[in-house]
């Protein structure tokens, strides 16, 4: 199975950004469903969603060690096993990082909690809102770690109202604001559930950019079949003349006609202008069954 891995040709020569340098759950590696590599220099993280054995975590160890220059740390996450642990294969024991991404830092946290601060297959996302967020007042939801936050502000954005049901995960989007040295003055931070607090994010309207990235499906909180037209509802009151929605879905069985269907009926105002795929690592065997990220923009009358 191991000749499938050429991390020298994924990493296109760059070790010093993390990056999703192996992406098997896109179905495209016969065999290799099951596993995911990420560079987080310096750590490598392979993720499982099947047991393998400690012979082959070694070998896999063994390749990133001499394929990745200052590689000092191979993890493994079990997302096969109940609360997703961490456990180190080799190297030195890492449990808080700082990476950098087209510039920009991230504080990531290894072993606390299924998910580490950062999707990497939101990367092409981020620089779209780096580069289109000058002078806008953005508003981020289902925010985590405030991402899209930073890249907004890196991108010159007036402000930033990032809404979360995470307290905590807020906490930590503060953090990487002041990793980039950015003035926190210019962002909101709303610890909140969304959908008990639409007059709180309307008082800080008009929008000039709404980013919606809600999870697939959270127990208890959010369904995004369910919940999408819920917020699309309300961005006739939310949204300045012109403005742009930037909606994601990350879901194997909602396709991009969901989104388009959605738009039509909710924000019939908006006309389709662009998909941004994720980086080409992440590719799928079944097109349109991973990450769909799609722009609409609003009339000016």
């Amino acid at each position: 199975m191991i000749d499938y891995f050429d991390f020298k040709n994924q990493l296109f020569g760059d070790v010093e950004q993390c990056r999703r340098i192996f992406h098997g759950r896109g179905s495209a590696y016969e065999g290799l469903e099951h596993v995911v590599v990420d560079w987080l220099p310096p750590a490598a993280l392979i993720r499982l969603y099947k047991e393998e054995s400690a012979a082959w975590l070694l070998s896999m160890a063994q390749i990133l060690e001499r394929n990745l220059p200052g590689c000092t740390s191979v993890q493994v996450q079990y997302r096969c096993r109940a609360r997703a642990p961490i456990e180190i294969v080799s190297g030195e024991e890492l449990s808080e990082l700082v990476v950098d991404e087209c510039g920009l830092k991230f504080h990531l946290q290894l072993g606390r909690s299924q998910n580490i601060g950062l999707f990497l297959d939101m990367r092409n996302a981020r620089h779209w809102v780096k580069e289109t967020a000058t002078g806008k007042n953005v508003l981020n939801l289902f925010a985590y770690t405030c991402a899209f936050s930073v890249a907004a502000m890196a991108g010159g954005a007036k402000q930033v109202v990032n809404v979360d049901l995470s307290k905590a995960s807020l906490s930590r989007g503060r953090e990487n604001h002041r990793l980039n040295s950015q003035d926190t003055s210019k962002v909101i931070f709303q610890g909140v559930d969304i959908f008990k607090s639409f007059s709180r994010i309307k008082k800080h309207a008009p929008y000039d950019l709404l980013i919606c990235d809600p999870p697939n499906l959270q127990k208890g909180s959010v369904n995004a079949e369910r919940d999408y037209k819920k917020i699309l509802r309300r961005v006739s009151e939310w949204m300045s003349p012109g403005g742009q929605l930037m909606l994601c879905l990350n879901s194997h069985r909602l396709d991009e006609a969901f989104l388009h269907e959605m738009v039509a009926e909710y924000c019939p105002g908006f006309r389709f202008v662009e998909v941004i795929k994720p980086p080409e690592v992440f590719v799928d065997a079944v097109e349109e069954s991973g990450l769909k990220v799609l722009v609409f923009e609003g009339g000016l009358t």
